[in-house]
């Protein structure tokens, strides 16, 4: 049986914990989180998911600020004497101290098909490109970043119309599927590890809360793919008769409809259940939108809302 310490922090991070936990030839020894941070309006302490999942199966937790730099905590990996560590968005860059530790080695899950989107955001930054498909790669963890040889890839097309959270759910799922067997066979020599290409590298950075203004003078469909990659954060804002809010789903028009000569920015209609609102090169129909301090809404009934004031 192989033996596993698990590093990894959020909900992205379930299904793979889930997959290892459950399956009759691997052994999870230990886990690795990040530490409880403030959550919700009070602020109150919160432990990571990871962390919930881990204390329900009585393993042993560690919560490190700071990896790296810290030696005891690297002791405790080392004294389990792990076959692997396992990482699925732990939010830590590894020391070589920590990469030499387990037997065979440090995989990592990865939302993307490497080497595209190596980096923080890579589910956002497919969705803000355009593209129609994307998967998860489980990789060996070398001292770069996101740059180490390659396991196993599953992928999936993209919904035009889904956007970075439904996405990342579905991709979390995919990892949680090849991660055992990504495991099990490396161990039996039966994965070869494939060095990336570097001249196919592309980056997904880390996306900031001034990314979040939308500038309705470019094309609708940019549009659209910034408001679905963007969520939950930092989300798209705009301002809509002059009122903040900020644009959670949208859709865009039928290929056939009739072009519209009003300017960028402006509101040029309502349908039963969108507002709309022109762009550089045609319509955009708002479906749903947060005014500040307030519930999400149908974008219909706010504008319903503004005429009647």
């Amino acid at each position: 049986m192989l033996t596993v310490i698990f590093l990894g922090t959020p909900e992205f991070a379930l299904p793979s914990f889930n997959a290892l936990l459950s399956h009759p030839d691997i052994n999870v020894i230990g886990v690795m989180t990040q530490p409880d941070r403030p959550s919700g309006r009070g602020q109150k302490l919160t432990p990571s998911p990871v962390k919930c999942l881990a204390l329900e199966h009585q393993l042993s937790v560690m919560q490190p600020e700071r990896l790296r730099k810290e030696p005891d905590m690297i002791a405790w990996l080392r004294d389990l004497v792990p076959d692997f560590l396992v990482t699925a968005a732990f939010g830590q860059i590894l020391s070589q101290a920590v990469l030499d530790i387990p037997k065979y080695g440090t995989v990592n899950v990865h939302a993307s098909l490497l080497p595209a989107y190596r980096g923080p955001n890579p589910v956002q930054w497919a969705i803000l490109n355009g593209d129609d498909k994307t998967g998860v790669t489980t990789m060996l963890t070398d001292i770069g970043i996101d740059t180490g040889a390659m396991l196993l890839k599953a992928d999936t097309l993209i919904d035009p119309d889904e956007d970075a959270l439904s996405l990342t759910h579905r991709l979390a799922e995919l990892g949680g599927t090849i991660l055992p067997k990504t495991i099990l066979e490396y161990a039996r020599g039966n994965l070869i590890p494939q060095p990336q290409d570097e001249t196919q590298a592309t980056h997904a950075p880390k996306l900031e809360k001034t990314d979040a203004a939308l500038d309705w003078s470019q094309p609708a469909k940019t549009i659209h793919n910034k408001i679905r990659g963007q969520q939950p954060w930092p989300g798209a804002t705009s301002h809509i008769a002059d009122l903040p809010v900020k644009i959670l789903k949208t859709r865009l028009p039928d290929p056939m409809a009739s072009p519209s000569h009003a300017h960028p920015g402006d509101i040029i209609g309502t349908t039963d259940t969108a507002l709309i609102i022109q762009t550089q090169d045609g319509p955009l129909f708002i479906e749903k939108i947060q005014p500040p301090n307030k519930p999400v809404m149908s974008a219909k009934d706010w504008a319903n809302g503004l005429r009647h004031k």
